[in-house]
């Protein structure tokens, strides 16, 4: 039987992590609207950002493919010109297409224009911003190079963009929207002053593997009881936002005819084994949320513990809105497992981080591949040195360490075997991140990421734009 629901609603925040909303299993942070959201549909509890980092998890969700197989094995470089994404398959499809909030996928500089035509993949209607992360100064470009800058929490105006483009819409033609919240991602302090009053700090339970007295780049300054405050605090501003959203869609008749997805592009560590934000291979950094809702064709309540990874979402959403999935997915269909008996078996995940730069530099993090499954994480640093064996059933917070351990040589030899043939499938030679980018032909771009990333004009702008909020942010308290 044919199913009424053609439209995709895909909202997904910036560094939220899977462990933390209230439906996950944390009490601690009461998220009632995504929770409310959950029981109507499906929660995904082993969903995983296979390339921990904005661009190149991005890009993995968008096209169904693998980062670096697409020109994104690290932050700032351009997703390859042509390359099938969310966006071309919907419009191919006969959707009204959008994408509103964080882009990250257009090289440098950050504040550059994406102009209306094949760099947005698809996606027609355009509120979007390569990467910012000012929250209380929303800047967005629409179809010409003028920035527009709206008012108040970028979330909620963005929010706001999106319940307009769903009441133009044209009802005889489907659609999709994209929407890219940019919260709980640091700077952690900018949330609404009403949310970070409702939390206190020094009451949050901490996980067991949280190394809050650590000196690393990252936490000079920064207090960490105070970061997992402000953290949970925009994770509630977002719960707020996607309440907003969800009446919305009902109050315009569309909540039958639409799939929504709630999601994440990778985690934080946010001081656990003594790390900060994100590249990282431990479950604080790779864990995300992935919760679905399809009137026709999920069952409200569910769960479903089979691991998912981004570059699963493109084809498993083809499968659920019948859309054609494009040959160059190399994520699988899991929609199957959605319909029918809602699968408890495993798999193995193939986890990466292709260049040590950006947060995992500053923390001298190496280059590493992995697999991941329910049962197991395996990892090894460039080029090819093993590093790290965890029981994720018996040792959910990573505490403990397999890898010199005699009882689990064997195991060590198959899964080192199992990766390195993963890697020779997908042609991967684990090269340092700087040979993998001179190899691929990214080294040029790389060279002007260096140069127009972060000049001083632009450091000088977002330092005066961060002060502004800061200033803002302090009379709403007072």
């Amino acid at each position: 039987m044919a199913s009424k629901v053609k439209n995709l609603l895909f909202v997904f925040a910036d560094q939220l992590r899977g462990m933390d909303l209230g439906c996950m299993g944390n009490a601690e942070i009461p998220t009632p609207e995504i929770d409310r959201f959950a029981q109507q549909g499906l929660r995904m509890t082993h969903a995983i950002a296979n390339f921990p980092v904005c661009g190149p998890s991005r890009a993995s969700m968008l096209t169904g493919r693998e980062s670096s197989s697409v020109g994104v094995p690290a932050n700032d470089l351009p997703l390859a010109d042509g390359v099938e994404t969310l966006g071309t398959v919907a419009k191919r499809a006969g959707c009204q297409t959008g994408y509103i909030g964080k882009w990250h996928l257009d090289g440098v500089p950050r504040d550059k224009f994406t102009p209306p035509g094949s760099r947005r993949f698809g996606f027609d209607y355009w509120a979007a911003f390569n990467c910012s992360h000012d929250y209380f100064r929303p800047q967005y470009y629409r179809d010409d190079p003028k920035m527009r800058t709206g008012e108040g929490y970028e979330p909620a105006f963005q929010t706001d963009l999106a319940l307009e483009f769903l009441q133009d819409l044209d009802r005889s033609q489907p659609f999709c929207l994209a929407l890219s919240w940019g919260p709980p991602h640091d700077p952690y302090w900018m949330v609404p002053a009403e949310h970070r009053r409702s939390i206190d700090g020094e009451s949050i339970t901490l996980r067991p593997n949280v190394q809050a007295e650590v000196e690393n780049p990252l936490t000079r300054g920064v207090s960490c009881r105070e970061a997992h405050a402000n953290y949970r605090a925009a994770i509630l501003a977002l719960d707020d936002q996607f309440g907003r959203l969800m009446r919305g869609l009902e109050a315009l008749g569309l909540a039958e005819e639409t799939c929504v997805v709630f999601t994440s592009d990778h985690g934080d560590m946010l001081w656990s084994h003594g790390w900060l934000k994100k590249q990282a291979p431990f479950l604080e950094s790779i864990s995300i949320p992935f919760i679905l809702r399809h009137p026709d064709r999920v069952r409200a309540e569910s769960v479903c513990s089979l691991p998912m990874g981004t570059p699963d979402f493109l084809p498993t959403l083809c499968g659920l809105l019948d859309w054609p999935a494009p040959s160059s997915c190399e994520g699988i269909d899991l929609s199957g497992h959605f319909q029918q008996s809602y699968s408890d078996s495993d798999r193995e995940l193939l986890i990466a981080n292709h260049m040590s730069s950006d947060e995992a530099g500053e923390q001298n993090m190496p280059e590493w591949r992995g697999l991941y499954s329910r049962r197991l994480t395996y990892v090894e640093q460039a080029p090819g040195i093993p590093w790290l064996l965890f029981d994720n059933q018996e040792d959910p917070f990573q505490l403990n360490n397999l890898l010199d351990d005699p009882m689990h040589s064997e195991t060590v030899a198959a899964l080192h075997e199992r990766l390195h043939q993963r890697l020779r499938t997908r042609g991967d030679r684990f090269l340092s991140g700087i040979e993998l980018l001179k190899e691929q032909g990214h080294w040029s771009s790389w060279c002007e990421i260096d140069r127009n990333r972060y000049t001083p004009a632009y450091l000088k702008k977002m330092q005066a734009s961060f002060s502004k909020s800061a200033n803002a942010l302090k009379g709403s308290e007072n």
